[in-house]
């Protein structure tokens, strides 16, 4: 991928994902809270969230407690320099626990920072986590869905459609 090509990529992606969070889609009132967990997927604004290194999973895991114990999380992964949202992942482990083996994103990510190096572009990968999630695992995997088709994060394999896969296979 050629620096402008690149540069383009990025804007393309950034511009989408800020008329998703300028222009935020209207809620559907529940009758009743179906999945205990506190609101809901629509309420997730990942760029809101306290950030945390991308290397989030090589570090202690006190990012990944909430009031002292061990949660799950809906997981984000960005790049801040636009900013740009490029990963969305769940997992009922902690997220360090479910990264520390091998997962494709990584890969990915790694690539896309060495792409930034080469053209000497500004890249800030950062991670960010929402633990107020439903206990109920399939609930769990809608959630990750809805936020990956609403954000169209690229490294997704759902949104390659939109996006291609320069950064992996």
């Amino acid at each position: 991928m050629s620096r402008e090509a690149l540069i383009a990529w990025k804007q393309s992606i950034f511009k989408y994902q800020q008329q998703i969070r300028n222009n935020p889609t209207p809620q559907q009132n529940q009758l009743f809270n179906l999945n205990n967990a506190s609101g809901s997927f629509q309420d997730i604004d990942p760029f809101s969230l306290k950030l945390h290194t991308s290397l989030f999973y090589r570090m202690p895991e006190p990012q990944n407690l909430v009031d002292g114990i061990d949660t799950g999380c809906i997981y984000f992964i960005i790049d801040n320099t636009l900013p740009v949202l490029l990963y969305v992942g769940e997992t009922k482990l902690t997220a360090t626990k479910r990264w520390k083996g091998t997962h494709y994103a990584k890969q990915y990510i790694l690539n896309y920072i060495e792409l930034h190096r080469k053209y000497k572009l500004d890249v800030a990968v950062v991670s960010a986590f929402w633990h107020k999630i439903p206990p109920d695992k399939k609930m769990l995997l809608n959630w990750e869905k809805e936020l990956i088709v609403k954000w169209r994060s690229p490294f997704n394999k759902e949104s390659w459609q939109f996006y291609g896969q320069p950064f992996g296979k």
